[in-house]
């Protein structure tokens, strides 16, 4: 049996070692959870969940998830994870693009449920006694138990969708070679071991808290404290009381956790270090994170199409590039010119990010003509734009699709937002495309402030640093801006959300 897969994935240097922390509830030990990952495989095979097929789950951030995942994948069956915050129509849509044998999903009423039982997919129940999940249905709790079939590398283990920010949202199917690199790559990159603890704030159901943070520490012996959300009233209590070593998460709870450092008593040294992914984090914000609480910050660069990690700053003592992705972590990384012709760019030139590597997806299910849009000559087009230094340390300017196009001017919004974050009173800032008759496009921005200013002055603010064709026509102040599940901005909601909202 092939030793690539998940249903090797776990790496304790002792089996008694703490694995999956539930604040206030059972810690489970490695040998514990291995116990429970097989039990909970073989009742699947037992209620007859079939090899090669994807099983959603539906569940939040708990130790039922964290088993149901590895036993899905220790079954042959396909873990298709979803946002347990859906509504019934987006349960149906990504359920039935899946293709879904089964829908496993908390007790009681859940949209989750309503969406299965619509389409006619069985559906288990799970919950937990004491450390051990039950998993149920109409007629009672699961005890057949069927020997499940290992998987092989080349298996799809996992089945996710892109967060569709410019189309529909795309299928991705990764292996468990796929995965495998991917958290070989973190794992060595952060030079992970069994002495590390990582507190889990970003959800499961996506590749950032699942490859990034979990799967990751696991596989280096380490511990994993997950409570079911993030708080930052919590944050600072938990990394004390489990002496967690590094977190990872999107700028957005950085920022959070930065605006309510000292009313939280937060620590001026704290993590081995902090990681940081999924958006850009702003230069501004990086510079006050590592003062703040006394960690490097490495910033990295993912996506599902790649199993997650692509790139990340060095560790200590590394050079650290605010503004910067950091080098390629296991994959490589070019630059291709915009026409997508397959000629790689020199050092320095501008162009699309393109990547290889034995952690990217072999292509989109069922998807033919985005997969010919998405290979050039064995290369993946990421669609982001950006460049390479000399030291092989990688810039994003941004999206390709997001760019601003003011009368022919390209803007980048990263650019912008950049300098927004570094005005003293702006606490969240992101920029946007606005039509408009003259120029084609002209840039917006709404901010979230954390001191006295105004349109007026922050236009002024940024006029001292942006050429004039950059800086934002109109600044809206809010007290929120919308986000996705797990805290991205997405610049195309914005003209519905503040534009369409003034007029």
């Amino acid at each position: 049996m092939s030793t690539n897969t998940l249903a090797h994935l776990l790496n304790p240097s002792s089996a008694s070692d703490d694995s999956i922390i539930i604040p206030g509830a059972p810690t489970l030990s490695y040998a514990q959870y291995a116990y429970e990952i097989e039990r909970t495989a073989e009742l699947l095979a037992g209620a007859g969940v079939k090899p090669g097929r994807p099983v959603s789950i539906v569940l939040v951030n708990n130790l039922e998830f964290m088993v149901l995942f590895l036993a899905v994948a220790r079954a042959g069956a396909v873990a298709a994870p979803l946002n347990p915050d859906y509504t019934v129509d987006e349960f149906k849509f990504f359920m039935e693009d899946a293709d879904a044998q089964l829908a496993i999903v908390p007790p009681r009423t859940h949209l989750g449920r309503d969406a299965a039982k619509e389409l006619g997919i069985p559906v288990l129940e799970a919950s937990l006694d004491g450390g051990s999940v039950v998993l149920s249905n109409g007629s009672g709790t699961l005890t057949k138990t069927v020997d499940a079939p290992a998987p092989s590398p080349e298996d799809v283990a996992l089945f996710l969708h892109t967060s569709g920010t410019t189309s529909r949202p795309k299928g991705v199917p990764l292996t468990h070679a796929n995965l495998m690199k991917s958290i070989s790559n973190i794992k060595n990159h952060y030079v992970l071991t069994p002495e590390d603890t990582s507190i889990i704030v970003m959800p499961l159901f996506h590749v950032h808290g699942l490859m990034g943070a979990s799967l990751s520490t696991l596989n280096s012996g380490g511990s994993l404290v997950i409570p079911e959300r993030f708080s930052a009233s919590n944050f600072w209590g938990l990394q004390k009381n489990y002496s967690a070593t590094w977190y990872s998460a999107v700028p957005t709870i950085h920022q959070i956790l930065l605006m309510r450092a000292d009313d939280d008593n937060a620590p001026h040294e704290s993590f081995r270090f902090i990681r940081s992914c999924s958006s850009a984090l702003a230069p501004a914000v990086f510079e006050k994170l590592e003062a703040r609480f006394g960690a490097p910050v490495l910033e990295a660069y993912g996506m599902t199409e790649a199993s997650h990690q692509m790139s990340s700053s060095p560790m200590p003592p590394g050079k650290r590039i605010p503004g910067t992705v950091g080098q390629a972590t296991g994959v490589e990384i070019a630059i291709m010119d915009m026409e997508s012709t397959g000629q790689i760019q020199k050092t320095g030139d501008i162009g699309e990010v393109v990547i290889k590597g034995e952690n990217v997806m072999h292509g989109y299910n069922n998807n033919p003509e985005a997969n010919a849009e998405a290979f050039v000559d064995g290369w993946f087009r990421t669609g982001d734009q950006g460049f390479l230094d000399a030291d092989g340390y990688l810039s994003l300017t941004g999206r390709i699709k997001e760019l601003i196009n003011r009368g022919g001017e390209k803007i980048s919004p990263l650019e912008v937002d950049g300098v927004l974050l570094k005005h003293p009173a702006v606490a969240e800032a992101v920029c946007f495309a606005v039509p408009d008759e003259k120029y084609g496009e002209v840039v917006h921005a709404a901010v979230v402030l954390s001191g006295e200013s105004d349109q007026a002055e922050i236009r002024s603010y940024c006029r001292e640093q942006l050429a004039d064709f950059k800086v934002p026509e109109v600044v809206y102040i809010s007290d929120v801006l919308p986000r996705t599940a797990t805290g991205k901005i997405q610049r195309r909601h914005m003209v519905t959300a503040f534009v369409d909202d003034e007029n």
